[in-house]
């Protein structure tokens, strides 16, 4: 190691650290520091988004919540950028500060199920496929997304969607607590009954109170098998399908989880082979009540006009969750956007339909969720999470693996986005946050009527702002 590193501060200024006070933090954690030379880094670097492409002055991988304790601490008392790493995942790429230190977690991915209280405890690095992993085997299963790499942490905090938030709620609905590792040093449990109000902020609220280094969530009986509908249709037919999808979500039952996504046909042997690679819908349905309702549930729209294929089948439902799995590899370049939507009035369906054909990668996607159910009689004011009240969320991915392609994605991510902006309801998922280039306008859009109320919070557990790097929510002072 040298003499002394260089870092970068919370604002921007040059940091040198000596040797020393590295060596003394290397004998404090049982886990590892890994600093550029390490042999190390370049994988410990690197992120789930081959697009984000950061250099941190040191990452500290720690082994147990001592570490975290120890990792904060150093970074407060030398004033490090600092930013913490759970599964990696994070679109954005906000899991890793340049220059600065970053906390990983990564190594602390213990999964624990407690069937007769109906719990799982995960620890900050774990990812959702670990936690089906250790739930499904034992019938249970807990609201989570639909790719398995994906990090348990950032995904629980901004909310968290998936087949089964309409029946139970989002991930972020069935947390039941958290410990966290406040910027002072303190380690606290926040759950109904403790340190409350940072259980508010949790829910929804991002990395902006702390490091949270284990979570606790409900789990529900589900499965082993459920109906999973796949529908594959020509582009041509998406406006009517849409149509269909957009009336029939209003009586849906919550049992069931529904995702219309603008694609290309898969090279698969039950699509015509001349339409292989195509711009096609795909209506891909889940519902996780009886099986003897599901074929009858998700038949409307299995027969709007003749498909280039129908896959629906009743299946276990550890495979649906690993259904998109190798569609998202570890290195492609990502970047993504949404927007809510009051409703999909003809103009946008026609408007989704001209940008599939506009994609510059064939990779790319336009996902249109159908939301609401359980999800959505939550009081906006119950938890961080403020944006239940929309019926749909459009999801605009631009999926690519030539670095030479990256400039024509990126804009026509922003340009679908653009085309529905009228349209919107406002606010963004942050799961969904592009680089969150927008700022503090962003954030605010996010949370809507619950900022101030984080503002002020975030004055109370992290009133020098030193987790800020984030979807950052800054601290409110009074004047």
């Amino acid at each position: 190691m040298q003499e002394t590193l260089s870092f970068s501060s919370y604002d921007g200024r040059a940091v040198s650290v000596f040797q020393g006070d590295l060596r003394a933090l290397e004998r404090t954690v049982a886990g590892s520091l890994i600093w550029p030379g390490h042999p190390e880094y370049d994988g410990a670097r690197r992120v789930w988004n081959g697009l984000v492409d950061k250099r941190p002055g040191l990452i500290i991988r720690c082994a147990r919540e001592s570490d975290i304790v120890a990792a904060v601490g150093f970074a407060r008392d030398h004033g490090l950028e600092l930013a913490v790493r759970g599964g990696g995942h994070n679109v954005a790429g906000r899991a890793i500060a340049d220059g600065g230190l970053v906390i990983d977690l990564s190594a602390m991915r213990r999964v624990t199920v407690d069937p007769r209280a109906r719990t799982v405890t995960s620890g900050g690095g774990a990812t959702l496929g670990d936690v089906d992993g250790a739930t499904h085997p034992l019938g249970l299963a807990t609201p989570l997304g639909l790719v398995g790499a994906t990090g348990l942490a950032g995904f629980t905090l901004h909310g968290g969607y998936g087949w089964l938030s309409r029946r139970f709620g989002l991930s972020s609905d069935n947390l039941v607590s958290a410990r966290v590792v406040l910027a002072d040093g303190r380690v606290l449990r926040a759950s109904a009954d403790e340190n409350t109000d940072l259980f508010w902020a949790l829910r929804g609220g991002g990395g902006n109170f702390g490091a949270v280094t284990s979570f606790e969530h409900r789990v529900y009986p589900v499965g082993p098998s459920v109906w999973f509908g796949m529908v594959v249709y020509p582009l041509e037919s998406a406006d009517t399908v849409m149509r269909i999808f957009r009336e029939s979500m209003a009586q849906a039952p919550d049992e069931l989880g529904a995702l219309m996504v603008y694609w290309s046909a898969p090279e698969i042997p039950q699509i015509p082979e001349d339409a292989h690679g195509t711009p096609v819908l795909i209506v891909l349905l889940v519902y996780t009540g009886a099986l003897e309702e599901g074929e009858r549930v998700i038949g409307p729209l299995r027969r709007v006009v003749q498909p280039l294929a129908d896959l629906s089948a009743v299946t276990s439902f550890t495979e649906v969750q690993r259904f998109f799995d190798a569609d998202y590899p570890a290195g492609r370049l990502y970047y993504w956007k949404s927007s809510y939507m009051p409703e999909l009035p003809d103009e946008v369906l026609a408007g989704l339909s001209r940008q599939t054909l506009r994609r510059p990668s064939s990779l790319s996607s336009i996902d249109v969720w159908g939301l609401g159910g359980a999800m959505g009689r939550i009081a906006v004011e119950e938890t961080a999470f403020a944006r239940r009240d929309s019926p749909f969320l459009i999801g605009v991915e631009g999926n690519w693996d030539e670095a030479s392609m990256t400039k024509a994605n990126i804009e026509w991510t922003r340009e679908t986005l653009r085309s529905v902006e009228r349209f919107a309801r406002g606010g963004t998922y942050l799961n969904f946050p592009g680089f969150a280039e927008e700022g503090e306008a962003l954030v605010r859009g996010a949370y809507g009527a619950n900022y101030e109320r984080l503002c002020r919070l975030k004055a109370k557990y992290d009133p020098d702002n030193l987790f800020r790097g984030n979807f950052n929510i800054g601290p409110a002072h009074p004047s």
